[in-house]
């Protein structure tokens, strides 16, 4: 395999990387949305719909086909400041294997 394909496909994996990092992290975001509201049916990324559905009034349908670029987007300035509790942090040991 090329030196060029070999970087290609460690780009990939970064990226991959990240949007699951930052789907972890709206999910959690979501979990301490869902406990400050109150809410007992929604949690994780479903507290996050649920929020920007009550907020703007925007469809449920609009807001889940949100890429989770856009959805870190427009929840950034409720994000600000946001941190994860300790135990839902994840570490890079977390990713290996064996």
């Amino acid at each position: 395999m090329s030196q060029e394909r070999i970087d290609l496909h460690k780009q990939e994996n970064r990226e991959f990387i990240i949007a699951g990092q930052q789907k972890y992290i709206l999910a959690r975001f979501g979990d301490q949305l869902a406990e400050k509201n109150g809410y007992k049916e929604n949690a994780g990324i479903d507290a996050v719909y649920f929020y920007l559905v009550q907020k703007h009034h925007w469809l449920p349908k609009d807001v889940k086909s949100m890429s989770t670029e856009d959805l870190v987007f427009v929840l950034s300035e409720e994000m600000s400041g946001f941190t994860m509790k300790e135990e839902d942090s994840f570490k890079h040991k977390d990713f290996h294997h064996g």
